[in-house]
Formats: C-alpha cells, structure tokens, sequence
C-alpha cells in the first residue's frame, strides 16, 4: 500500500495542522486514563485489602480504647503502694548497694512500683494497653520478693501479706474490668465500622466520578471520530483491492482483531463465525482507513520477525494448527472479495 493512501494530505498545512489537533486531543485523552487507570487500581487495591485485613491502624485502636489512665484509679495499687510494709518495693531493687550479685540469674523480670507508675504515664506506646497488665505486673513485684527471699525473712513476708491484699482488692475490682472490656470492645467494633462505612463511602464516589470520566472520554473520542471520518477522503477501488489483498497475509490472531474492526461498526457482521462474508464496498470509510492503519502496522511486525517464536513438541503441534487455521481464514477472505469483485462487475455491465 502506498502513501497515497492516507486519508489526509501531510503537505497541505490546512491538513497538517489538523492532523497535529487530533494527535495531540488523543495524546491528552491517554494522559487522562492513564490516570484514571491509576485511580481504578487504587479502588481496586482498597476493596480487596478490607476484605482481608483490618481497616483501623493501631492508633486508631488506641483511640477508642480508653483505658488505663482512666482506669488506675480503680486499679488498687496505690492504696497498696501507700502501706506501711510497701517501701521495699516502691523503687528498683539496689543490686550493687545490696550485693546481691545473683539477683538477675533468680529474677527474669525485675519489677518496682515506680516503673509501673512510669509506664501508665508512658505516651510513647510503650505503655500499658488495659488494666490487666497492670494487675500482672504489680503481682510481679511480690512474686519477684517472694522468689528470691526465704519464707522467714521479712521483705518475704511483707510482699506476701500486700499481695494478697492486693488479690483481694482485685476481685473486687474485677467486674468493673470486665464491664469496661466490654464497653471498649464494642466501641472498638463501631471503629471499625464507622471508619468501614467512610472509606465505603469515599471509594464508591470515587468510582461514580471515575465512571462519568470515563462516560466523557468516550464522549470526546466519538466526536473525534465523527470529525476523522468527515476529513477522510473515499478509498479508491485500486486501494480497496490492496486492503483485501493485505488481509490475507496477516497472521491468525491479527486476522481475527481486523475482523473484529469490521465488527465494531457492523453490528450485524460476526467476527467470529465459522464462515465471513467480507464486503469491502459496504464498508464505510472510517472502517477503511482503520483496516489500513492495523495491517500496515500488523505487516511490519511480521515483517520484523517473519519466522515468529519456534518450538517443540505441542508448539509444533499448535503452529501447525495454527497455520490450518490461517490458510482457512485466507481461503475465508479471499471468497469473500472475489464475491465482492463479482457484484462489482455485475453492477458495471448493467450499466
């Protein structure tokens, strides 16, 4: 096929400068759904990550777990912290002053009064996340002194009598513990939902503006369309014989998608049938010009690697099939113009 076949004239400047409005409308076009494409990944990516995993982050969990600085008061340890037998526990146990150098082979976990205190004050994260780890490290503290001192001696004695004060007062306190766990608990599910609902919310009206985007698009594509095939000269009968020609040459899966340009504005014609029947005259100009572009394109291709990807075994078995396939589409197309070329003829001597 040659450059006379292209649907404007490049050296008229009139011509010219529309082929560059076009070029540069489509370039604009592909620039904005390659954002919107962007954008649907993103809806994309959210609904199948809430599918899979928690929405509110650990902060938020934080949040909506009020917790322990509201509920030490309840906790019981400073009336504890405050008898008369507590001040061996109130800081950490002096191990160079006392000499107790095997301290830390009998204790895994050393424990004082004034880093707890430290740690429901903490804001750093590090802090406690409910009462009950107050309740455990505060346990820790007499079971540490109950360890690592004898029964007669005195700290021994003194961390057992607090202790089961302590357990006493935390049997008390422990139906408010689980009241309030379970207000947290459910204030905690709300969370999440109310944050579900929001980000439901957020990415279902994304995905409207992106449809009405995409609605515009194809808006501006039409028209763009209606304006090409206005500017398009008709295709000569010469040129339209070089099409068919051309088709015949194109390999199966290229055959299939020029049928499938056939198709897309002949609602009535199957690509995929088993037999086609290829009108090149009643096709409009716009199809024409389309077919022209995809086969010169196709045919360079083809060109470039003319012998395609080799293989063995089931790939010969499928290139043969292949090969079946695309004599049979030729065999399909050539009919098809040679029916055409007959009615041509037909038409020319009743004339």
């Amino acid at each position: 096929m040659t450059a006379q076949m292209d649907p404007m004239n490049a050296a008229n400047p009139e011509n010219a400068a529309e082929v560059e409005y076009f070029s540069n409308r489509v370039d604009e076009i592909f620039t904005k759904v390659d954002k919107i494409e962007k954008q649907v990944s993103e809806v994309e990516q959210f609904y199948l990550a809430s599918s899979n995993s928690s929405i509110v982050k650990d902060k938020e969990r934080e949040k909506h777990f009020p917790g322990v600085k509201k509920q030490r008061q309840d906790a019981s340890h400073r009336e504890i912290t405050q008898h008369k037998w507590a001040w061996p526990f109130l800081e950490p146990v002096d191990v160079e002053g006392l000499g107790l150098h095997d301290y830390y082979e009998v204790i895994e976990k050393p424990m004082d009064f004034s880093t707890i205190e430290k740690k429901m004050d903490a804001k750093d994260g590090t802090g406690y996340k409910n009462v009950r780890e107050i309740y455990a490290d505060v346990r820790l503290v007499f079971k540490n002194a109950m360890i690592y001192n004898e029964e007669k001696d005195d700290v021994h004695v003194m961390a057992k009598t607090l202790l089961a004060k302590f357990e006493e007062k935390w049997l008390q306190l422990l139906p408010k513990v689980a009241e309030e766990e379970r207000r947290q608990t459910e204030e905690d599910v709300e969370a999440k939902l109310n944050m579900q609902r929001a980000q439901d919310a957020a990415y279902a009206k994304m995905a409207r503006d992106l449809s009405s985007e995409l609605y515009e698009f194809d808006m501006h594509l039409k028209k763009l369309r209606e304006m090409v095939v206005q500017k398009c000269r008709k295709m000569s009968s010469e040129e339209k014989r070089s099409l068919g020609t051309a088709l015949t040459q194109l390999s199966p899966e290229d055959l299939s998608k020029a049928l499938e340009i056939v198709a897309e504005t002949n609602p009535s014609f199957q690509a995929t049938a088993q037999e086609v029947d290829l009108d090149i005259d009643a096709q409009s100009e716009y199809t024409l010009w389309r077919l022209k572009a995809f086969v010169k394109d196709s045919l360079k291709g083809q060109a470039r690697n003319p012998g395609g990807i080799s293989g063995s075994g089931n790939n010969n078995d499928n290139n043969d099939d292949n090969k079946k396939s695309n004599s049979k589409r030729k065999r399909e197309i050539c009919d098809a113009l040679a029916k055409t070329a007959v009615k041509r003829t037909k038409k020319l001597s009743s004339l």
